[in-house]
């Protein structure tokens, strides 16, 4: 039998635009998964963005920081030192990790190059080989955008030959969200590694958490003579009275938030809110998946364009808490079609719904938890998501017996 070579896979992220725990596990999940399914995969940023998140004064260096850091994540999830580039064309182009030259021939060998958020602005180096993909993680807007004739958001999915979309209700009877001939948008979902998330477990624990980002006052977006928001505020705002009803005020619910004024901080405390600075522990990999795993379950909302036009979007966090054993309490935005709901994860619209689904946790918490487990493994294990996508763009790694070890 001859010996075949494994195919090679690129991965282009933002993980140093934002190196919060959080985007640095969407992203690495798809690098461990494709990787695990036999892929020779590479990282890549050439987001063309300043990663000035990582500076801490005006002499730093973004670009060195940034390869710093991307080489330091793929050194610790055992990814390989030279399977990973920054290409700083923000700056002057230079390439580090790879060198150029061997980062244009990782291009042109690639079996499929993955364009994670669709964040990467795509160059001929991206798309000469036809096989960019689009995958996109935050639906409605580029959507609406197409939908509206939007040319600058035509001529940034058009290099793409696939599109994959974390809106799972997409095409639906229900759905608001546009479709398009243009793009034909196949539903996906956050990939989950499992056993990143399963040593975390820890215990039933007595607090409901999530972690957001409270207050995005940006990116509303406008369809058919309606307004829709993005920022998860004005969801959680809308359940302000949920401490002090659930179980008599018994039972404990935090926020881990970011961009949170006093405001609104004295209003969330004066309702029975626990508050935590999110910043506090989201930039360290570890710190993040104990505070899931040292957690009841998740309550979260969701955002305004995702409920309103029932997107069918899931957000990765909840998946790393079901993933921990944690049920998810969180706001219905059509996901319910798709995902399996009434144990271990629980959509809900109102009130009422949140309060049901906290007394069927807390009254079989262990039955509960195993069923979060069950979902994750089932749903959202790298194995099932990624699996699908390489069904659907006819991409098969090398059976392991022919693979060139």
């Amino acid at each position: 039998m001859p010996i075949i070579s494994k195919p090679k896979v690129v991965v282009l992220g933002s993980m140093s635009k934002m190196p919060i725990a959080g985007i640095v596990f969407i992203t690495l999940q798809y690098v461990m998964g494709l990787k695990r399914l036999g892929f020779d995969v590479y990282y890549v940023e050439a987001h063309a963005r300043t990663p000035s998140w990582l500076m801490k004064d005006e002499h730093d260096d973004p670009s060195m920081l940034a390869a710093s850091f991307i080489g330091d994540m793929m050194r610790r999830f055992d990814l390989g030192d030279d399977r990973w580039a920054f290409h700083a064309l923000h700056d002057r182009g230079q390439c580090y990790g790879m060198s150029e030259s061997a980062l244009r021939e990782v291009y042109r060998e690639a079996a499929l190059i993955f364009n994670l958020h669709g964040g990467t602005i795509p160059r001929p180096e991206h798309y000469q080989t036809n096989r960019l993909v689009y995958v996109g993680t935050d639906p409605v807007a580029d959507e609406v955008a197409v939908h509206h004739g939007e040319q600058k958001t035509i001529d940034h999915m058009a290099p793409h030959c696939a599109f994959f979309t974390w809106g799972e209700n997409h095409g639906n009877p229900d759905c608001g969200v546009p479709t398009s001939d243009l793009f034909k948008l196949v539903p996906t979902r956050q990939p989950i590694v499992m056993d990143l998330w399963e040593p975390f477990h820890r215990g039933p624990a007595t607090t409901f958490t999530t972690i957001a980002n409270w207050n995005q006052p940006w990116r509303p977006v406008t369809l058919n003579g309606e307004t829709y928001y993005w920022s998860k505020h004005l969801e959680f705002l809308k359940f302000l009275d949920l401490p002090r009803r659930t179980n008599q005020g018994q039972q404990d619910f935090e926020l881990a938030l970011s961009n949170l004024g006093d405001d609104d901080r004295r209003r969330l405390l004066e309702h029975g809110w626990q508050l935590r600075e999110s910043l506090d522990f989201t930039m360290d990999v570890d710190t993040y998946r104990a505070y899931i795993g040292q957690s009841r379950g998740e309550f979260t909302v969701a955002k305004d364009q995702n409920i309103r036009l029932r997107s069918g979007w899931f957000s990765d966090r909840s998946a790393s808490y079901l993933a921990c054993g944690r049920p998810v309490v969180t706001q219905e935005t059509g996901f319910s079609n798709i995902l399996p709901t009434g144990e271990g994860l629980f959509a809900f619209s109102t009130m009422e719904e949140i309060e049901e689904a906290v007394d069927r946790i807390n009254s079989d918490y262990g039955r509960q938890s195993r069923a979060a487990s069950r979902i994750a493994r089932e749903c959202f294990d790298y194995r099932v998501v990624l699996g699908a996508m390489l069904d659907h763009l006819g991409c098969k790694p090398a059976a392991p017996a022919e693979i060139e070890r």
